[in-house]
């Protein structure tokens, strides 16, 4: 009984429809007509005769292989940098981690200011005689972009790794002083190991948000108003967006809904299958 709210929550809104679109998947299905079973034709047609999909699936690599490393760095550095003996260290925390309280459609809005031609960005190259780029609307400067806007969210990282460092005894970094370690070499040796579940952790979670990015693409850059810039950063979920919504095709954009879980899932695996070279927990820790 109580469990049961969790359960039929489950079974409506969550397995319900997972089931529904491996079905519609295997139609054809506009959402106004019965649908009409096809098999594996939309599958078939997006792996062989979809130039957008293909290019979807680039913008989406290219996006995750920078974005994801780059935020890992970032709140890494920032983490560490909080865990001195800094001034006014607690507000710095709470500046670095508030932006991650900012809705992505406020954040996108935001960033459409500041990537604007006139905006701040340009005003400041513009300080150094170099002419910044129409960052929204130039086709080699959209993924840039978006990358540039993923660092905005680095302060949840940051968060759960300055939490981490918390939890190392200070007893190692004694030891290692004693017996002459640079504070280099300390970060390496002692502070990274104990790191890296929540390194993988953050890993994870950056993989899976980065292959499903949507709002970010959606608002920064409108298709209606900029169709080349559109094109040049669409990413898998806007083209599934597009093609439910956009083109009412229903059974189309279930396929694809599902060649992308399989592509997360595919680079999920992977990650779990590289752990045990360099991930260490508590008790592996030396």
């Amino acid at each position: 009984m109580f469990i049961s709210p969790w359960v039929i929550g489950f079974l409506v809104f969550l397995l319900g429809p997972m089931i529904a679109s491996i079905y519609y998947s295997l139609t054809d299905w506009d959402s106004f007509t019965p649908p009409k079973w096809v098999g594996f034709q939309n599958y078939v047609r997006i792996l062989t005769d979809d130039p957008a999909f293909w290019k979807a699936l680039w913008n989406t690599f290219y996006y995750a292989a920078i974005s994801v490393p780059l935020g890992l760095v970032l709140g890494l550095w920032l983490a560490n940098l909080l865990n001195k003996q800094i001034r006014a260290r607690k507000l710095f925390r709470t500046l670095i981690y508030l932006p991650t309280l900012i809705p992505l459609v406020a954040t996108a809005m935001i960033f459409r200011m500041v990537l604007a031609p006139s905006g701040p960005i340009n005003d400041f190259l513009g300080l150094f005689g170099v002419s910044g780029p129409d960052w929204l609307l130039d086709g080699p400067w959209v993924k840039p972009a978006l990358i540039l806007m993923s660092a905005w969210g680095a302060g949840a990282s940051t968060v759960l790794l300055l939490a981490a460092m918390k939890g190392i005894p200070r007893e190692l970094y004694e030891a290692a002083e004693v017996d002459g370690a640079s504070a280099t070499r300390q970060f390496w040796s002692i502070t990274l190991p104990h790191l890296t579940p929540i390194i993988f952790f953050n890993l994870i979670m950056g993989l899976i948000n980065a292959f499903q990015i949507f709002s970010q693409v959606y608002i920064l850059i409108p298709k209606g108003k900029n169709p080349a810039g559109y094109d040049a950063a669409q990413t898998m979920v806007p083209l599934l967006f597009d093609q439910a919504f956009s083109y009412y095709r229903m059974g189309y954009a279930s396929a694809i809904s599902w060649l992308l879980f399989l592509v997360i899932m595919v680079f999920t695996v992977i990650a779990f299958r590289t752990t045990r070279r360099w991930v260490f927990y508590e008790t592996e820790v030396k």
